[in-house]
């Protein structure tokens, strides 16, 4: 027997009752969006599993410039 799919879930902020038809779904309201937005911005949800593809850990590492030591300026 197939499962019906569920018509309703719970925001992901507020915890709120949402249903499929709902504006803002998977939120209740906006101010839930913008909440979970700035969790991300602010670093509050991580991906956390590491990059382990060695191609795009290439992409990735950061190109070493020759920087001046201080030392260096001092002499001249």
């Amino acid at each position: 027997m197939a499962r019906k799919k569920a018509l309703s879930l719970r925001c992901p902020t507020c915890k709120s009752i949402v249903l499929r038809s709902d504006e803002h779904f998977p939120f209740c309201s906006d101010r839930c969006r913008l909440i979970d937005l700035g969790k991300w911005a602010s670093g509050g949800y991580r991906i956390s599993s590491p990059v382990l593809d060695p191609e795009l850990l290439e992409e990735f590492e950061p190109h070493e410039q020759h920087k001046p030591d201080q030392d260096d300026n001092k002499r001249h």
